[in-house]
């Protein structure tokens, strides 16, 4: 029987998870196994040896990148059947250092990507360690696309909004430590892909 992927994001962290998921390569094939495969069918589909495959296969496995979804008996041997853990993989960006903004200007790149790579971090870690506790981690998104004529509706906008996000919290907090949430809403240019002309 095959199992539904566990999670759509995994956010990795740590010498071992990082090495099974960062070369080209090794990303390359953590993708062929979005479908459960063993290391000789995708160094067929590949036109590799199989010994080139199936290292990276134990180590990601031990990683927590795939897991093993069938034992097959095969010419003598057993062959390991193995699928990734998740649709996507991404580096916690902790790994690579602190995330305080640089800056408190709410306009400023640097100050949104401080407050997404957190966003990453801190959510990622509450999912697992509610999941090790077998309870589900209740959150929230919001995502819309807003199309402004000039640059400093831009600006207006996002006051209107801070003025509305604190009427909220007022209306909102109770004051009680136990179900404290951070709400993270920022905004940046859409892709050109998303909105062709």
């Amino acid at each position: 029987m095959v199992l539904g992927m566990g999670v759509g994001v995994d956010v990795v962290a740590g010498e071992g998870r990082l090495r099974g998921a960062l070369s080209p390569f090794r990303r390359a094939l953590l993708a062929e196994l979005r479908d459960p495969a063993s290391a000789r069918a995708v160094a067929d589909r590949r036109g590799g040896p199989r010994q080139r495959v199936n290292y990276p296969h134990r180590e990601r496995e031990r990683a927590g990148l795939v897991e093993l979804v069938e034992l097959r008996p095969r010419r003598g041997l057993t062959e390991r059947v193995v699928r990734a853990t998740a649709r996507a993989v991404m580096v916690d960006p902790e790994v690579t250092g602190d995330v305080v903004a640089a800056t408190q200007d709410r306009f400023a790149a640097d100050a949104l990507l401080a407050a997404a790579a957190r966003t990453v971090s801190d959510v990622a870690g509450m999912r697992d360690r509610a999941a090790a506790k077998d309870r589900r981690l209740v959150t929230f998104a919001i995502e819309a696309d807003v199309g402004f004529d000039r640059p400093a509706d831009i600006e207006r906008f996002a006051d209107a909004l801070a003025d509305r996000v604190a009427d909220l919290v007022a209306a909102f907090d109770t004051g009680r430590t136990d179900h404290r949430y951070r709400v993270l809403i920022g905004g940046h240019p859409a892709r050109e892909e998303e909105h062709p002309s």
